[in-house]
């Protein structure tokens, strides 16, 4: 099977995490997609959370070395907010299981396979 990260964007004010409501819904959310994973005859191989883009550190490099800012590399109303790695049978049914990920945008690339020796 192949290997699939579903990159996750969504709008970076997200939910309030004090809000308990907001985060019980969201992962109510994500574990129907978990159930829909397995069911689909794929599965999770590792997922996270990443805490907003305001916290993100960019790191440039250039002729001159590296540079180190503050905030995403881009200016965006929509930032990584988290991701899914999943092993899917095909690109078919990874693009299926992303139409229900539950985030604003899926972005889906296949994990470029390295060699046992590499």
């Amino acid at each position: 099977m192949a290997r699939y990260m579903f990159l996750m964007y969504d709008v970076d004010d997200g939910f309030d995490p004090a809000d308990e409501q907001a985060v019980l819904d969201e992962m109510r959310l994500h574990e129907e997609f978990m159930a829909a994973v397995s069911a689909a005859g794929a599965s999770i191989l590792g997922s996270e959370a990443l805490e907003p883009s305001s916290t993100a550190s960019t790191v440039r490099r250039g002729g001159d070395g590296a540079l180190v800012t503050d905030g995403p590399f881009a200016d965006t109303k929509e930032a990584l907010g988290g991701f899914y790695v999943i092993e899917a049978p095909d690109l078919d049914v990874a693009l299926r299981l992303a139409k229900i990920c539950p985030a604003g945008n899926i972005e889906v690339r296949p994990i470029m396979e390295m060699p046992d020796d590499a």
